[in-house]
């Protein structure tokens, strides 16, 4: 009685299926589907019809939720190696596990495990400080500012440039490319760290490290991201399969699953899922992580993807990405419009001159979303779907408003 309710819930009269779909309908045709180049980690992609036809609408590959019964599921284990394989030719670092749920939760896990694998000096130190380069993603700092506080972490935003390497940072965050698309050399920042026994977390564009030196040789000791720009429709928001790479030393730390080769009875290689005691459901005491969750089907898209186009096709598409982002500036720069930054992949950061909103109605009246910071910064990105025309238009809109 005590958790009942004691009123009238107010529902509407029961509805036939045929009725209620009606409905839907009518609703659903209010939405309005634009052209999108907001970027910070969400892009239109490309996805190859053997992918989207054997996988993807395949409920062979689309209702397993994870692979626990290695003996029934090679297949599915031996993608999975491969997204891992991928993850770390791309990230160079030495160890991938089998996916995140997104890229915000995968650089909380990061934080979480250099905080659980600080030394003995620094916990009897108290040491607790995180610092978060504010080129980060807006949506990753929010989920890092939930998981901090129940751990006691504090969080310091701030400038790469001025950042001040004290003995009371564990750790820190970087963004590459950072979310106006700006491309910085961190070898230096990694550095100092270093000396500092301050580890970083660098959240990357997986595109991008087609193209760029992977966080790996820089310094990084984990590298994090969102695989969905490899095929993986946006889905209204998610969840697109993030990856998370590591040093062989972090292997009994690092969260989710990983897929490891092994023998079967008969001596023959045979894949299996390796090192669950990091997962709540088994050993919940002793747990590195409360991470219950791999995106299977969407890494094994992902991976799919890039076995399909293959490193030159993956470099391909990069390069093309990169030259229509080039294009863009070097049309802009014509009109006379003033870009922010010089090194960029595919992500431009225009001055708008007190010009944004003037913009922001003829971007919205031919069907098209910019980004719009509150410093009066407009931010385009492109990918793999924009075209020659669509640049066009973009440049004709930052010319006329």
């Amino acid at each position: 009685k005590d958790i009942r309710l004691k009123k009238d819930n107010n529902t509407p009269p029961a509805q036939d299926e045929a009725t209620y779909l009606r409905e839907l309908r009518a609703v659903a045709a209010k939405n309005k589907i634009f052209r999108t180049y907001i970027g910070l980690g969400y892009h239109n992609t490309i996805i190859p019809g053997v992918i989207q036809r054997n996988i993807f609408e395949n409920p062979g590959w689309y209702t397993a939720y994870t692979p626990y019964q290695a003996e029934i599921a090679q297949g599915r284990l031996e993608a999975l190696l491969n997204f891992q394989t991928m993850v770390v030719d791309l990230t160079g670092m030495e160890l991938a596990n089998a996916s995140l749920l997104d890229e915000s939760t995968a650089a909380a896990e990061g934080m979480n495990m250099l905080f659980h694998t600080r030394t003995k000096e620094q916990e009897k130190a108290g040491c607790t400080k995180f610092f978060i380069s504010e080129e980060t993603f807006p949506q990753t700092i929010d989920v890092l500012r939930t998981r901090a506080t129940p751990l006691g972490i504090q969080l310091v935003t701030g400038d790469v440039d001025t950042f001040k390497f004290g003995a009371d940072f564990f750790g820190a965050l970087l963004q590459y490319p950072g979310k106006e698309g700006n491309l910085r050399d961190y070898t230096g920042f990694t550095s100092k760290c270093k000396e500092k026994d301050i580890r970083v977390v660098v959240a990357a564009d997986i595109m991008s490290l087609v193209l760029l030196t992977p966080p790996g040789e820089w310094g990084a000791d984990v590298v994090v991201g969102s695989t969905q720009r490899f095929g993986v429709p946006m889905g209204y928001g998610g969840p697109h399969a993030a990856f998370f790479a590591t040093k062989e030393s972090y292997k009994r730390d690092l969260p989710g699953r990983i897929i490891g080769v092994s023998i079967d009875a008969s001596g023959k290689p045979a894949l299996r899922m390796a090192l669950q005691t990091r997962e709540q459901h088994i050993k919940r005491d002793k747990a590195t992580s409360n991470i219950c969750t791999a995106q299977v089907l969407l890494a094994v898209m992902a991976s799919m993807y890039a076995v399909y186009h293959g490193p030159r096709g993956l470099k391909a598409i990069a390069g093309t990405i990169h030259q229509r982002a080039v294009s863009l500036v070097e049309g802009l720069k014509k009109i006379g419009m003033k870009v922010i930054y010089d090194q960029y992949f595919d992500t431009v950061a225009i001055d708008a001159n007190g010009k944004s909103e003037a913009i922001r109605k003829l971007a919205e009246a031919a069907g098209m979303n910019f980004r719009y910071e509150s410093n009066g910064n407009i931010v385009i990105n492109v990918d793999e779907t924009t075209l020659n025309e669509d640049l066009s238009e973009i440049i004709y809109d930052f010319a006329y408003a």
